[in-house]
């Protein structure tokens, strides 16, 4: 793979010498109390800013200053009008612009288009504190507020619009979000490489717009300009709004050149101008993913938000990113697009480090390491056996339909990560809360008896998704008997532990694919389980996702797209959704009438009744069944547990 600048090579700019701030500033009087005259980046977010690296304005501002820089935070700013993005004065460099965490638009509406009553990035759990669209709005203020300096979009938001994409919330395609939001350059995927570098090049004077080469950038440029020879046009924005069929090759396109060893530039014309995005950053190291990680973070919110209670930062306090990036490529995750398949890990002594400085530092430590994780927890250190063949692979998936012979699946490296974290002075207890990738896990039995035996607060999350072939090839995912093989190992470890602990399996209602037929047999097979959902996820279209590609245009991406490929199926429209969903919660007596409705209209009445083998019982309570059309139903996946009675161990 092509070598690349240490990220921490650069000589520093003169700002080192000042130390690191307490907290990045949120206002003058805190850029005063440090002698500040100037910011030389001021990063605006959707999100409250909480100084740790799971946020990534935290980590993004941290490495700046690492860097020498003056950096300060505008965190989830009045954006009615451009006052309040001048509050830290004009950046001498740029304004950084990020939604936050989550996508703007995931953040505020539910798969069903409804608003959300929370935002777990926002102090007390308050939704509407940022607006939707929320890079593109932040950028118009930054833009107001001092015309002349750079703007440089990052985060998931940006990276999943960077090129022509459809768009849930509208029912359209919209435009890359770089003309939109009027940008001069926007930073995909992890860009802590492009970042370091631009920061640098301005500061020695380089104009913004001459800066055109950094890896993982995407900017615009006059329609007609020499194309590099080697760059792959996609489909113009034109084209691909009018005909879905070329919204689809655009896509294939797109994510055939997602590798960083042998991606070549693309180029989408959008009416007289050409949107560029140079190839995918390259993979951090090890040195480096450790000494991002080990900046110096507060580690909690902004003293700003005095005792205010901010819910994302509760979950994650206490845990530990040992990991970044998925090879699992399932087509409805925006992981990949936006973190790479190529997995970077950190060394095993800088997570220790980490762990000491939890149990030293944090406030509320009571011993429990609330996780050891990332995107999924059993992918850290497993790579490509061999670095010429990942440069060259175009696999969409390293796991599917089969686990690639290139890949290294020991866990050997996560086990003795486990072991030597829970023999740590003053830990008690170190849980595995990120999701576990169990088709993977299989290969390593002795990961499997590790977590179960020592890693598991009661409930461990994996995602089947579904149990049918049909789903399951839309979504990239194993069949359901690598569900059932670990299911029987969970089992069996838990057993001969002494303990009591239950799987925790994820569904997806309604993704492209998914027939009616489709979710009866899942609901079946979930009933033979004894599984009863607490809460279901409808499939949710984010952009730049395959599956979204499928619900948009009806055309399979995974294979090659022309007017004679076989259309996929979509459920759409809500009554089709809800019975999707309702079919995941059968044990829901509000379900009831619209699930005997269905089972009549496909011919299965014989599981209307109060057998056993029944899905719904012909009676209905009292006061039940009565939900309103359109009534707001569960939005968000939970937990199944046994149905009352039966146990699973």
């Amino acid at each position: 793979m092509t070598t690349t600048r240490d990220l921490f090579s650069y000589p520093r700019f003169w700002a080192e010498r000042l130390g690191p701030a307490p907290y990045l500033p949120m206002s003058r009087a805190e850029m005063d109390a440090l002698g500040w005259e100037e910011c030389d980046v001021v990063l605006v977010t959707g999100d409250a800013y909480v100084d740790h690296p799971s946020f990534g304005m935290a980590l993004i501002g941290r490495l700046l200053e690492a860097q020498g820089f003056r950096i300060g935070v505008i965190a989830q700013p009045d954006w009615h009008g451009p006052e309040p993005f001048r509050a830290l004065g004009r950046p001498r460099l740029f304004y950084g612009v990020t939604a936050g965490n989550m996508d703007s638009m995931v953040n505020r509406y539910t798969a069903d288009r409804r608003l959300r009553s929370d935002d777990a990035y926002t102090p007390g759990g308050e939704a509407g504190r940022r607006p939707d669209r929320a890079v593109i709005v932040y950028a118009q203020r930054c833009r107001q507020a001092f015309p002349d300096v750079p703007i440089v979009l990052g985060g998931i938001e940006a990276s999943l619009r960077r090129v022509a994409h459809y768009d849930y919330w509208s029912d359209k395609v919209r435009r890359s979000i770089v003309p939109d939001a009027r940008a001069d350059l926007l930073l995909y995927g992890n860009a802590e490489r492009a970042l370091v570098a631009l920061a640098h090049r301005l500061s020695a004077g380089e104009p913004v717009g001459s800066i055109t080469d950094l890896r993982g950038t995407a900017f615009v440029r006059p329609a007609g300009a020499p194309d590099d020879p080697g760059a792959v046009r996609l489909p113009a924005y034109e084209e691909v709004v009018r005909d879905p069929l070329r919204y689809a090759q655009a896509s294939r396109l797109a994510h055939l050149e997602s590798n960083p060893g042998n991606a070549r530039p693309l180029v989408q014309r959008h009416g007289d101008r050409d949107v560029w995005l140079n190839p995918p950053p390259l993979p951090l190291s090890t040195r480096e993913m450790d000494r991002v990680y080990e900046l110096p973070y507060a580690r909690r919110p902004h003293p700003a938000y005095g005792e205010a209670r901010i819910p994302a930062y509760e979950m994650i306090r206490f845990s530990v990113t040992i990991l970044r990036g998925c090879f699992g490529g399932c087509t409805f995750c925006s992981i990949t697009e936006h973190e790479g398949r190529i997995i970077q890990s950190r060394s095993e002594a800088s997570v220790l480090r980490e762990v000491e400085t939890l149990r030293d530092e944090a406030p509320g430590f009571t011993g429990v390491v609330s996780d050891l994780g990332g995107p999924t927890a059993n992918m850290y250190r497993l790579a490509c056996r061999d670095q010429r063949i990942e440069a060259q692979c175009r696999r969409l998936s390293c796991l599917y339909p089969v686990i690639c012979r290139n890949l290294r699946t020991d866990h050997g490296a996560l086990v003795r990560l486990y072991r030597k974290v829970r023999a740590l002075p003053g830990v008690k207890k170190v849980l595995i809360a990120s999701g576990v990738r169990y088709d993977l896990a299989l290969e390593s039995p002795e990961y499997v008896r590790e977590l179960v035996t020592h890693h598991v607060g009661g409930y461990l999350k994996v995602a089947p998704e579904h149990v049918r072939p049909g789903p399951l090839t839309h979504m990239m995912k194993p069949p359901v008997t690598a569900f059932e093989r670990f299911q029987a190992l969970f089992e069996r470890y838990s057993r001969e532990a002494g303990k009591e602990q239950y799987l925790v399996p994820y569904f997806i209602a309604a993704h492209p694919g998914t027939t009616d037929e489709d979710m009866l047999e899942l609901s079946l097979w979930m009933k033979r389980n004894g599984l009863r959902a607490d809460q279901v996820q409808a499939f949710l279209p984010s952009p730049m996702a395959l599956a979204t590609t499928m619900y948009h245009s009806g055309k399979n991406p995974l294979h090659r797209v022309d007017p004679e490929s076989t259309d996929v199926h979509v459920p759409r429209g809500g009554r089709v959704r809800r019975l999707h969903k309702a079919f995941l919660r059968y044990h829901d007596a509000e379900n009831w009438p619209l699930l005997r409705e269905a089972l009549r209209r496909m011919g299965r009445a014989d599981l209307i009744g109060n057998g056993r083998h029944q899905l719904v019982p012909s009676w209905q309570p009292p006061g039940t069944g009565q939900r309103p059309e359109g009534a707001r139903g569960p939005g968000r996946t939970g937990p199944t547990r046994p149905a009352a009675g039966r146990r699973r161990r």
